[in-house]
């Protein structure tokens, strides 16, 4: 009995030291299965953030890409824009250069225009003089050979009326005195007549010297008795 007894209890003991050991087995399982799934979802969130981090950098790289390649074409543009600035350049300097020149051959050929106008301008109105005075040495010749006045005065008359015609040619004319109002532009006054009655005053009585306009010019003033 006692044996028995005794059986019964170690029986118990070592059923009871089996529940425990499969408790603590199962225990020890589930901690491992906890341990593994923990392990495996930080492999996993490890994954996720390479994955994020992969994708992050491949975006970055494709980022760095696309500015690349717009700096590119900005440096582009900039080159172009340069190359025409720089082209614009080159062609206003070559109109500069080229006016610069032709403005210096203006004004030597205006220098040597001038020059030659102070020494020869007077070359168009003496060659119209030289015929007068070859018909004042053939009326001189004639002189000697006639004692007619009226043939000298009408030999006169002829080389006054070319004279005049030659000077009209070259644009020179008188300043017309009679019943003019006295005008100080184109008058000189040397005399004034008083007592000539009220419709005399400020008008040209006499000429003492006639005066000559040249085209719009004044050569020289007409010396005038003026009515006061």
């Amino acid at each position: 009995m006692l044996a028995r007894f005794l059986y019964g209890k170690f029986k118990k003991k070592i059923l009871h030291h089996k529940t425990l050991n499969n408790h603590k087995t199962t225990n020890m399982d589930k901690m491992n299965d906890k341990e593994e799934k923990m392990k495996n979802a930080a492999q996993a969130e490890n994954t996720d953030i390479d994955e994020k981090d992969g994708c992050e950098a491949c975006a970055n790289e494709e980022t760095k890409a696309e500015n690349a390649q717009e700096n590119e074409g900005d440096q582009e543009e900039e080159l172009s824009a340069l190359d025409k600035a720089l082209a614009e350049i080159e062609k206003l300097k070559d109109q500069y250069l080229r006016s610069v020149a032709e403005f210096d051959n203006y004004r030597k050929r205006t220098i040597k225009e001038k020059a030659e106008l102070i020494l020869n301008g007077s070359e168009k109105a003496l060659q119209a003089l030289l015929p007068i005075i070859d018909d004042m040495e053939r009326a001189l010749e004639n002189a000697d050979k006639t004692d007619d006045p009226q043939v000298l005065k009408e030999g006169m008359e002829l080389i006054y009326q070319k004279t005049n015609k030659m000077m009209e040619g070259l644009g020179v004319k008188k300043i017309d005195t009679k019943d003019a109002d006295f005008n100080t532009d184109y008058h000189e006054a040397v005399a004034m007549v008083p007592g000539m009655g009220d419709d005399k005053k400020g008008k040209v009585l006499d000429c003492v010297q006639t005066g000559y306009m040249l085209n719009d010019k004044v050569l020289r003033h007409a010396k005038v008795a003026v009515g006061q």
